[in-house]
């Protein structure tokens, strides 16, 4: 279920994750999870043109390290071919030219041409925040499935990040542990 915010003072943020096993080449968890707006704007909604989105790539891989390494986690190597690939998917789903899903999350790792033995994908949508990086991570951490991913046996990550015309921030985090 999409969510959709109007007016200036709304903020809405939608969450999504999922975890696949390439050697049965099924999803072995697959959860979605939906939260109510968790704040608000004061006097003016954020709009696109003020997003950095190569910005927010940054900050949401250097987020999830610092929260990886407070938990004693190795750190995430991140990488191009796999932020490329997650970055599609989310102008993909800004664009509407796919759902908000994990649909062809497995054609996005096997794109990626990594040998690897697992692959995960934590993907956002917000509306209305000033940090919309911040908002997802927060999300992410409150969530089980989402946690799951975060805390996984991965080295390797990519992030992607796409506004469309109405200020909805869509953000993609895939996880992979190469062979």
């Amino acid at each position: 279920m999409r969510q959709t915010a109007f007016g200036i003072a709304l903020s809405t943020i939608v969450l999504a994750s999922g975890l696949t096993n390439p050697i049965s080449s099924q999803p072995t968890a697959k959860k979605a999870n939906q939260s109510k707006p968790v704040s608000t704007l004061s006097n003016q909604a954020v709009l696109a043109s003020n997003y950095d989105t190569s910005e927010l790539e940054k900050s949401v891989f250097e987020q999830i390290n610092r929260y990886r390494a407070s938990k004693g986690l190795s750190r995430l190597t991140l990488n191009s071919r796999i932020s490329k690939q997650a970055r599609i998917h989310s102008q993909n789903m800004a664009n509407g030219k796919v759902p908000f899903s994990h649909n062809g999350f497995e054609k996005r790792v096997k794109s990626t041409l990594i040998n690897y033995q697992n692959a995960a994908e934590n993907v956002a949508f917000n509306q209305g925040y000033d940090d919309p990086a911040d908002e997802a991570i927060n999300g992410w951490i409150k969530s089980p499935g989402h946690l799951t991913n975060l805390k996984g046996n991965f080295n390797l990550t990519g992030v992607g990040v796409a506004v469309n015309k109405q200020g909805e921030v869509y953000l993609t985090q895939i996880f992979i542990r190469n062979r």
